[in-house]
């Protein structure tokens, strides 16, 4: 009911973040937060205007200021848009600032929490019921490792498992970040798709990791675990493992309904080495249950002799059952760390892997961060230095595969990894390099 003149003369106090809440209101307050005078103020703040423009009268010359004529030449919302896309552009410099040193063991940007932190990046996951309603989970907690964050959402009040049907993963980012203070999750926000996963039939359609007395394990792909409570049959909590390699891409440049794609590798060709595309490959392995590392190594100069390709895959042989001053030991017990508003535990027997294999020049070529478990398998250990259980671990997607055999000693119940293979995709292999295998 207050006229538009008052109703200005508030707006013109509010900052960029209220005015832009506040233009959500109605059609009238989003009207009258478009205008330029306030908009202009807030951009003459922030960004100087250095231009000025002069005019003649009557055998005079003066200086008008750019806001004089700035304000009858634009449409409405014109300077409310120059100010949010200066102020994104300049938080993307930060970010691209942040990640321009490489990590010259994982290839990877150094400084990748302080990016996330820079953007005001979080994660939130949106259930969806079969009758459209969307249910938004926000409380996390996060766990940094060398090339992956792990993120896990619990709440007592998760929707009942029987009416959802899909579960998103975005990537959100304040519209306007503020480095002085913390971000306000009421404040304008974009969302970006990372993944989307189908919860119809989710105990017969997914593959289950593990359990303990309280939770049981399935694992989605990409690198999603959802925990069931046993009794009941209801979520428990998410969590989600998301490596850094185009994790920042993914989780800002993408839309609310599209997910973001990088542009495919353009092959550098070499007609000079016969086994380009072979050799030279360096892998960074992580091992964890969340909070708990079990083994983080980086091995060097792996290679695949054409004699090693087969059935459609390259193999490159990192840990050998015959060369056992190579084998691994693992720190601590296998287990899948989580926790809720109530409870917590540990599922033995599954943990997640960072895979980041570079090419010859140090570029990620294939990562990934995914939920394995481990298989107890019916042979026994023929190794003399090993007595024990055997264990396997196999993961595979659309890339390549990765095989780990693991033997659990008798006596002091530790872990080695005696056996690691990584098979290679030759269609992956191809069209990377432009080669023919």
């Amino acid at each position: 009911s207050l006229p538009s003149e008052m109703l200005m003369k508030v707006f013109s106090y509010l900052d960029a973040v209220s005015l832009l809440s506040v233009g959500c209101v109605n059609k009238r307050f989003y009207h009258l937060a478009n205008d330029n005078g306030i908009w202009l103020k807030i951009y003459s703040t922030c960004f100087q205007p250095k231009r000025t423009i002069w005019n003649i009268k009557s055998e005079q010359t003066e200086t008008v200021s750019l806001g004089c004529t700035a304000l009858h030449d634009r449409k409405p919302g014109y300077w409310k848009k120059e100010y949010i896309f200066k102020q994104i552009a300049a938080v993307k410099t930060r970010v691209m600032r942040l990640v321009k040193p490489v990590d010259p063991y994982t290839g990877l940007p150094c400084k990748n929490k302080e990016a996330m932190k820079a953007s005001g990046l979080s994660w939130i996951i949106v259930l969806k019921d079969k009758n459209g309603k969307e249910h938004v989970m926000e409380k996390t907690n996060l766990s940094f490792k060398d090339t992956s964050v792990t993120i896990l959402w619990y709440s007592t009040n998760w929707p009942c498992l029987d009416i959802l049907s899909t579960l998103k993963l975005f990537g959100v980012t304040p519209l306007l970040p503020d480095q002085s203070r913390a971000q306000s999750k009421s404040g304008p926000r974009r969302r970006s798709l990372i993944a989307e996963y189908h919860l119809a039939n989710l105990t017969e359609s997914s593959i289950a990791v593990g359990a303990d007395k309280l939770v049981q394990l399935f694992s989605l792909n990409p690198g999603l675990i959802i925990g069931l409570w046993k009794e009941k049959n209801e979520i428990a909590f998410v969590m989600a493992s998301l490596h850094y390699y185009q994790l920042l891409e993914r989780s800002t440049l993408g839309s609310a309904t599209v997910q973001y794609a990088l542009p495919p590798n353009k092959p550098v060709l070499d007609d000079i080495d016969p086994e380009y595309g072979l050799h030279d490959y360096n892998l960074h392995l992580d091992m964890h249950g969340g909070s708990c590392t079990y083994l983080c190594g980086t091995f060097k100069s792996l290679f695949c002799r054409k004699g090693d390709i087969a059935n459609g895959y390259l193999r490159l042989t990192v840990v050998s059952l015959k060369d056992n001053t190579k084998h691994l030991p693992l720190i601590g017990t296998l287990g899948l760390s989580w926790e809720t508003d109530v409870f917590k535990g540990n599922v033995k027997d599954c943990y997640v892997m960072d895979v980041t294999l570079l090419d010859e020049t140090g570029k990620p070529f294939w990562c990934f961060s995914a939920p394995v478990y481990m298989e107890l398998s019916p042979r026994a250990s023929s190794l003399y230095d090993y007595m024990g259980h055997i264990y396997t671990t196999d993961y595979a997607d659309s890339e390549g595969k990765v095989c780990i055999e693991l033997v659990q000693l008798e006596e002091t119940k530790e872990y080695f990894i005696v056996n690691l293979v990584l098979y290679i995709s030759t269609k992956k292999v191809n069209n990377w390099y432009g080669t023919n295998y």
